[in-house]
């Protein structure tokens, strides 16, 4: 079992200038390595993939930078740059691999796409448009990179309320919870956030069975999630949605006019910055308080929960935006999955095309457009809730579903 804990640090001002160096420098070797794979595949790519018969003159291709090797110059780069000789080699060395995964997803886009090889790019207009490309990798301006990590960390550093990092000491930690006995310290995180500086604790348990013994497959619910009701199930509870960012939109908006009429590089453009902020994470705490809330209540009560595989990142650009945002059902379906794994509970995803259509009575499809909020089926009769009815379907879909993965299972044993 993997779970993590974050607490805030309480570090001294020496301690804080430490880690905003560390941040710094690591930023601009993240920069400086990213510059490095753009580098590369500028000079190894042409438009041309012919040789001509009269010339064929190839030019040699430089070896592709790769995690390893640009962790093998990091010896040579604290001989160069002694001050870096003042961060953990092994939170150097994570950078590269940071720099790697975001390079090489932007690179290969998904299966369902074109790959971004060697020779002519795919432009966004030319490329398929059923893949999925992850956006270019940015170069981080000053203040952008927030997080360094720790990869390997023993337990007994981490005492009572103290944690020891090391090149920056013992900090004082607000344990607001105790890790349990049983669980080991994997990596520590440290991340600077508008109200302060925080430390992630990602802990590991072997000793908890992924399965629960008492796993009931016929205690099911199918929710429908929404911009009403946040969430439907199909024994018709709800749950209103919060919309917490629309309850401060006016601060957010006299916050923001604060920001941008004062000098760029002010102090005051800072102090406004860092209050803009500080609301901002107080609103992204409070939606995720009440996700795991929600997702606590749900998995008290039920061994199964069936969810829809909503495409949230194509409803999050229509006209629908900023409530899509508000709402967020793509952290809540997250926390409910890795939740309910922890239980040794489960959570179907299931195909959401035709849930609100199809009469949960009779299978009989009933068009209806968005507005109208009353499922009438002139086949049976059944007269209920539209997303009461999208939820009974999502159960029966998710049954279906969790049978057919139970018997394929049987059948590999």
């Amino acid at each position: 079992m993997r779970t993590s804990y974050q607490y805030r640090l309480k570090p001294t001002k020496k301690q804080i200038e430490i880690i905003d160096n560390t941040l710094d420098m690591l930023r601009c070797q993240y920069n400086y390595q990213l510059g490095q794979r753009f580098e590369w595949l500028e000079q190894n790519r042409c438009s041309i993939d012919r040789c001509s018969l009269v010339v064929c003159h190839i030019p040699e291709l430089k070896d592709k930078p790769n995690r390893f090797s640009q962790q093998a110059s990091l010896t040579q780069l604290k001989k160069d740059r002694t001050w870096y000789k003042g961060i953990h080699s092994q939170v150097l060395q994570e950078v590269p691999k940071k720099v790697e995964i975001a390079f090489e997803r932007w690179l290969k886009g998904d299966t369902n796409g074109e790959q971004r090889g060697l020779g002519v790019f795919p432009s966004r207009a030319t490329a398929n448009p059923k893949g999925k490309h992850s956006g270019k990798p940015r170069f981080k301006g000053k203040g952008q990179y927030k997080t360094f990590i720790y990869p390997q960390f023993k337990k007994e550093y981490f005492q009572n309320d103290k944690i020891t990092l090391s090149k920056i000491g013992t900090v004082k930690v607000i344990v607001h919870r105790q890790i349990p006995d049983s669980f080991d310290i994997k990596t520590v995180s440290v991340t600077k956030k508008a109200d302060g500086y925080y430390v992630t604790l990602s802990l590991e348990d072997k000793t908890i069975p992924t399965i629960k013994p008492d796993f009931d497959v016929d205690n099911i619910v199918g929710i429908d999630v929404g911009l009403i009701d946040f969430i439907v199930t199909s024994d018709d509870d709800r749950i209103t949605a919060p919309k917490f960012l629309r309850k401060v939109e006016r601060k957010f908006k006299s916050a923001q006019r604060r920001v941008s009429r004062r000098k760029k590089g002010s102090n005051r453009r800072k102090k406004a910055i860092k209050k803009l902020g500080i609301q901002q994470k107080k609103v992204a705490d409070t939606r995720k308080d009440f996700h795991f809330k929600t997702a606590n209540n749900l998995l008290k009560k039920y061994d199964v929960i069936a969810v829809e595989k909503l495409n949230i990142k194509g409803l999050a650009k229509s006209r629908l935006a900023k409530s899509v945002n508000d709402t967020g059902w793509g952290q809540f379906i997250s926390i409910l999955s890795v939740k309910a794994e922890n239980a040794g509970l489960k959570v179907v995803a299931i195909n959401p095309n035709g849930t609100s259509q199809e009469c949960s009575s009779c299978g009989q499809k009933v068009k209806k457009p968005l507005s109208q909020r009353l499922h009438n089926c002139p086949s049976c009769l059944t007269t209920l809730c539209r997303d009461l009815n999208a939820a009974i379907n999502i159960k029966n879909r998710g049954t279906h579903d969790l049978k057919a993965q139970i018997m394929s299972s049987l059948k590999s044993l």
